[in-house]
């Protein structure tokens, strides 16, 4: 059994994903690398065929019908021999160092008896157009270098939510939890880190800069652009997020407080796009995607709603609603995340 299996989702990737694999390459014979070829109709497919022609030992080449990323994640996931699973994009890349760092860690654990459920990292936003690198720590949350549980969590600073890109997490867990991505959907990312978290026990934080993203191409689905019109994605997702985990009836109450963070802060992201996107049909689909939440979960709706960021994304009046964009700007500013 290999300890590692990283997929890599490949959608017309040629122009870039070389660098993505040559990094995850440096791993050896511990890591099993998927590159899943999700439908493209570039040259991605005979690139992924190159390399595992090349490594045989090491890579996969999988190809289906455009799914979409989660669908391509699910790919992985089906096929993956390692012990560990983590998803790279094919436009992002690990730090040698680093993912050095955490295969010693892994290496030495599982050796040791231990297969933690979950492992943490940093990563650091490459932001091209500003020249500029942003790293995400989790410092003040989580203890270094030692396993831990929920009750040893302390405090998150806003924006150092745990994401894909920091988190590696046991391949059996994934499974044991049913998880399975909506196909033709963006944004899934989140839903790969939000559903398992009730069945992590144990987890790891090592303080390196693991994973490298890149922000830079008008394309990506994080550009204000892109997530204006793709809302209705968005918004699936955060649907998908309130009904897959009855949250308050959760028994920790350090893991109850942060995946109601979590899920607060995405009701936040997509009521501020339908709120940009402005149509009267948009801020319809804002009032009933919260009046919804009230339904489905009154107790969970008051937690969100009565914090600063649920009453702001109700404010009634254009002036209400422009206060939550020009907000929304200034954060994403900080922490990046547009």
């Amino acid at each position: 059994m290999k300890l590692l299996t990283v997929a890599v989702p490949c959608y017309n990737s040629a122009a870039y994903m070389r660098h993505a694999v040559d990094s995850i390459l440096v791993g050896g014979e511990d890591v099993e690398i998927l590159i899943v070829d999700d439908g493209s109709s570039d040259e991605t497919a005979q690139i992924a065929d190159e390399y595992e022609e090349r490594y045989p030992t090491i890579v996969r080449a999988l190809h289906q019908e455009n799914g979409g990323h989660g669908e391509a994640v699910n790919a992985g996931l089906r096929q993956a021999s390692g012990l560990y699973f983590k998803v790279v994009d094919s436009d992002d890349w690990l730090d040698e160092e680093a993912y050095r760092t955490v295969l010693d860690t892994l290496r030495r654990l599982v050796g040791e008896g231990y297969s933690v459920d979950m492992m943490i990292a940093n990563y650091v936003y490459e932001k091209v157009t500003e020249n500029t690198k942003k790293v995400i720590n989790y410092r003040t949350a989580l203890p270094a270098d030692r396993i831990f549980t929920w009750d040893d969590v302390k405090y998150f600073r806003q924006g150092h939510y745990i994401l894909m890109h920091s988190v590696i997490y046991r391949t059996r867990l994934l499974r044991s939890c049913g998880l399975e991505l909506p196909k033709h959907t963006f944004y899934v990312d989140n839903i790969f880190v939000y559903q398992p978290l009730p069945h992590v026990r144990t987890m790891y934080y090592l303080d390196v800069n693991l994973y490298r993203y890149f922000i830079g191409r008008d394309d990506q689905s994080v550009t204000v652009a892109n997530m204006i019109k793709r809302i209705d994605q968005q918004e699936r997702v955060n649907r998908y997020m309130i009904d897959c985990c009855d949250v308050t009836a959760l028994k920790n109450k350090k893991l109850q407080s942060y995946m109601i963070k979590y899920l607060s802060i995405m009701m936040t992201v997509t009521s501020v796009y339908l709120i940009k996107e402005g149509s009267p049909e948009s801020i319809a689909k804002k009032e009933k995607l919260w009046e919804d939440l009230k339904k489905k979960d009154k107790k969970l709706y008051r937690k969100i709603h009565n914090n600063l960021l649920g009453r702001s994304m109700n404010f009634k009046s254009r002036l209400g609603r422009g206060i939550v964009k020009v907000g929304y700007t200034i954060a994403g500013k900080i922490f990046k995340f547009v």
